[in-house]
C-alpha cells in the first residue's frame, strides 16, 4: 500500500561498487583474468560514470558473457538496475554476485536478505539469512535479529501457502481521484464516510508537493450508492494547514482528529474534537495540554460507548518508536492522562492506525513489530476479561510485504475499508480507497444499532435526553450518550448475542424503557428506529416497565428483571414527591379469573421488591387487571407478548 523504498538496496549497491572499484584500481585486481572481459568492464564504468546505465549495462553484460563469474560486473549491472528503479533485476543481479563468491563482500549477504524480505522474495531471503549465520556462526553476530528475520520469512511463506479471501473493490469517481484518499472513518448506520484528502491548494500547485495540504471529505450514502464527495469545509479545515487521521462517534454527532502546526497545539501534530450543532460543525478543541504531548499525537479511534480513545503517539515513555495509548472518558466529562496499551499491544518497533470496532471488543491496528510479512502488517486484539489477545495477524493478501495501514470495519462487521496505492484497471491514482468483504474468522461481533428521536409528548418538539444500554445479564452499562441538542435525535450501537434494556431518560419527565433480545443471535439483525416521547411527571401519564420478567406462569421475577427495577427504585428515589400505581396485565390466554390472580402478585412482586429497597410503602399501590386493559390483538403472539406486560402509573405528585 505504501511504495517500498529502496534505500536499503542503494547504501549496499553503493557500498558494494565502491568496494569493488577500490580492488579494480588496477585490472590486474580484478576477479576475471580475461582481458577482454576487464576491458568491457573499463568501458562499462566509464558509461555508469556519464549516468548512461542502459549502455554501462550492455557493455558489463558482455563481460559476465566472457566471464559468468565476474563479479565486479554482476554488482556493478545491480548498481545500474537500481538506479534505473528496476527493482526485480537489481536483485537478481546481486544475487548472483553472492552465489559466485560469498565471501567477496559477505556483509552484503544479510543486507541484501534484508532487501529481498522488504520486497516479498521471502524463500531467497531466507536462504541468505541462513547463509550469513553459517559463515559467521563463530563471529559475534546479532542472533535474535537474525533469527526473527528468519521467522517472519517462514510466517510469509506459510501464509502465502494458505491466502485468505480477499476481492478489494475501488470505492469509485465519487470518492476517489488522481490524489491520495486514505484514513476513512464510518458511522455505525454507514450512511457517512468521512477521510482524508491530499490535493493541491490551487490548481497552479500540482507539481509542487510541498503546497499540497490534507483535508476532510464527506460522502453521504444515498440508495445505496456513495454520492459526491465534498469538501468538509470551515470551522475544521483550515485554509494552509493539514488536518486528517480522524474518527467519529457512533452516533455522528463528535470528529476527533489530527491537526498539524497549528497555533494552539502543544506537539507537531495534536488531537482535536468538534461538536455537530445542529448540521453544522463547532469550533475545533485541543484535547489539551494533559492529553496531547510535545511529539507527533495522531489518529484517535472512539470506543463506541464514547469512554475511550486510543490514539497513535511518538511521546516519550512507550515500548517502541510509535505506540497506541488510550485515554478514559472521566465522571466530569474530562478525558485522563492518555497511558500505554503495554506490550499485548506495542512492541519495540512501531505500531499505529487503531481502530476500535462497534462491538467495544475488537481492536484492529498496524504494527511492524509482530510476526508479518516484512512490512507493515493488519492485526488484530479481542478484549476478554479486561486484558487484550495475543495480536492476530489477519493474513495473506490482505498482508502483504508492503506497508498495510488505515483499516476500519463496519457495524454489521462484514465489510473492510482500506487505503492503497495499488494499481489496476480501476484504481485512480495515488492513495485509493477500497472496499472488501472481511472474511469469518477475523470478524469482529455483529452490532445492530437503534436509531430515532426523542420528543416531549405533549408539543411534539425534541428534547435533549440521557439514552442508556444495559446488559440485562451482566447489569453493565454498556453505553450512555445524549440525544442531538438540536434535533432530539441519537444512535446507539447494539453488539448481538445479548439481552438489553434500553432505558431514556431526563430530569423531571417520566423514563422510557425498551427491551432489546439479541442472546443466540451471532448474525447481522435490522436496525432498530424509534420516535421516543417522553412525558412530564405527572397525574396519570403512565410507563410500560419492558425489562421486568417472570418465570413462566409465575410471579417470581427473573434475575434479569434486576435492571429495570433498579431504574425505578433510582426515579422514585429522585422524585420523592411521586407516588405510584403498579399493575400486572396478562394475554387472553386462560381463564379470567386466573389471570386477574396472576396479574396481581405480580404487580406486587414488583411492590414488595420496591419496598425492599427501602421506597416508603405509602407511595406505592398494587393492582392486578388480568386481561381487562390489552394494548395490542391477543391474535398474534407478538401482540399477546405485549399484552403481559408490568406498569407503573403516576397517581400523586
Amino acid at each position: 500500500m505504501k511504495k517500498v523504498i529502496l534505500g536499503v538496496l542503494f547504501l549496499l549497491i553503493l557500498t558494494t561498487i565502491s568496494f569493488a572499484q577500490k580492488r579494480g584500481g588496477s585490472n590486474e585486481e580484478l576477479t576475471t583474468k580475461s582481458e577482454k572481459a576487464k576491458k568491457l568492464y573499463d568501458e562499462a564504468t566509464s558509461k555508469y560514470d556519464e549516468y548512461k546505465n542502459e549502455e554501462a549495462i550492455d557493455i558489463a553484460k558482455k563481460a559476465v558473457d566472457i566471464d559468468p563469474n565476474f563479479i565486479e560486473a554482476l554488482y556493478l549491472i545491480s548498481y545500474c538496475y537500481k538506479d534505473m528503479r528496476l527493482l526485480d533485476s537489481s536483485i537478481k543481479y546481486m544475487q548472483i554476485a553472492i552465489d559466485v563468491d560469498p565471501l567477496f563482500f559477505p556483509n552484503s549477504i544479510a543486507t541484501l536478505a534484508d532487501v529481498q524480505l522488504k520486497n516479498g522474495y521471502y524463500a531467497d531471503a531466507r536462504k541468505n539469512y541462513l547463509l550469513y549465520k553459517e559463515l559467521f556462526r563463530d563471529k559475534k553476530l546479532n542472533i535474535e535479529a537474525l533469527e526473527e528475520n528468519i521467522a517472519k520469512c517462514d510466517f510469509a511463506i506459510k501464509l502465502m501457502r494458505n491466502p485468505v479471501p480477499f476481492n478489494p473493490e475501488n470505492l469509485g469517481a465519487n470518492i476517489n481521484t488522481k490524489y491520495d484518499e486514505y484514513h476513512p472513518t464510518l458511522t455505525a448506520d454507514e450512511q457517512t464516510l468521512i477521510f482524508t484528502v491530499k490535493e493541491p491548494e490551487q490548481p497552479e500547485f500540482e507539481n509542487n508537493l510541498r503546497m499540497h495540504r490534507e483535508d476532510f471529505y464527506v460522502s453521504l450514502k444515498r440508495d445505496s450508492v456513495w454520492s459526491k464527495r465534498f469538501n468538509l469545509g470551515r470551522p475544521i479545515n483550515k485554509v494552509g494547514y493539514n488536518e486528517g487521521a480522524q474518527c467519529i462517534t457512533s452516533d455522528g454527532l463528535t470528529l476527533y482528529f489530527t491537526a498539524c502546526e497549528r497555533e494552539d497545539g502543544y506537539g507537531s501534530c495534536d488531537i482535536y474534537f468538534s461538536k455537530k450543532e445542529g448540521v453544522n460543525w463547532g469550533i475545533p478543541q485541543n484535547m489539551g495540554e494533559h492529553f496531547n504531548s510535545r511529539a507527533w499525537d495522531s489518529q484517535p479511534s472512539i470506543s463506541p460507548d464514547g469512554k475511550v480513545i486510543y490514539f497513535t503517539s511518538a511521546r516519550p515513555g512507550g515500548i517502541g518508536g510509535m505506540d497506541i495509548w488510550k485515554s478514559d472518558l472521566q465522571s466530569d466529562g474530562s478525558w485522563s492522562v492518555p497511558v500505554n496499551m503495554g506490550d499485548s499491544i506495542n512492541t519495540a518497533k512501531e505500531e499505529m492506525s487503531p481502530f476500535i470496532h462497534f462491538d467495544n471488543q475488537t481492536f484492529y491496528f498496524a504494527s511492524s513489530g509482530h510476526l508479518g510479512m516484512g512490512g507493515i502488517d493488519l492485526f488484530y486484539s479481542k478484549l476478554k476479561d479486561g486484558v487484550w489477545s495475543k495480536p492476530t495477524n489477519l493474513g495473506y493478501p490482505i498482508n502483504t510485504n508492503k506497508d498495510e495501514i488505515s483499516l476500519i470495519i463496519n457495524a454489521n462487521a462484514d465489510k473492510g475499508f482500506f487505503a492503497s496505492d495499488k494499481k489496476s484497471a480501476g484504481s485512480f491514482g495515488g492513495l485509493d480507497l477500497y472496499i472488501f468483504d472481511l472474511y469469518k474468522d477475523i470478524r469482529p461481533q455483529a452490532v445492530t444499532y437503534m436509531k430515532g428521536h426523542i420528543i416531549e409528548k405533549a408539543s411534539g418538539l425534541p428534547i435533549v435526553a440521557d439514552v442508556e444500554l444495559i446488559d440485562l445479564e451482566t447489569e453493565k452499562s454498556m453505553s450512555r450518550l445524549k440525544s442531538d441538542d438540536i434535533t432530539g435525535e441519537f444512535l446507539i450501537c447494539i453488539p448481538t448475542n445479548k439481552n438489553y434494556a434500553i432505558n431514556v431518560s431526563k430530569s423531571n419527565y417520566l423514563f422510557f424503557s425498551e427491551n432489546v433480545a439479541l442472546k443466540g443471535i451471532q448474525s447481522i439483525t435490522k436496525p432498530y428506529y424509534k420516535k421516543i416521547e417522553l412525558s412530564p411527571i405527572k397525574v396519570g401519564e403512565s410507563v410500560v416497565l419492558k425489562n421486568i420478567f417472570f418465570k413462566t406462569a409465575s410471579f417470581e421475577l427473573e434475575e434479569s428483571s434486576k435492571v429495570e427495577l433498579l431504574k425505578l427504585v433510582e426515579f422514585l428515589n429522585l422524585n420523592k414527591f411521586v407516588k405510584i400505581e403498579i399493575s400486572g396485565h396478562t394475554d387472553d390466554v386462560g381463564d379470567d379469573k386466573s389471570n386477574m390472580l396472576l396479574s396481581e402478585r405480580r404487580a406486587k412482586a414488583v411492590y414488595d421488591y420496591l419496598v425492599k429497597k427501602e421506597i416508603v410503602s405509602t407511595r406505592l399501590v398494587y393492582k392486578g387487571y388480568g386481561e381487562t386493559k390489552p394494548i395490542d390483538s391477543n391474535k398474534t403472539e407478538e401482540g399477546r407478548a405485549n399484552n403481559r406486560r408490568t406498569e407503573f402509573k403516576v397517581i400523586g405528585v
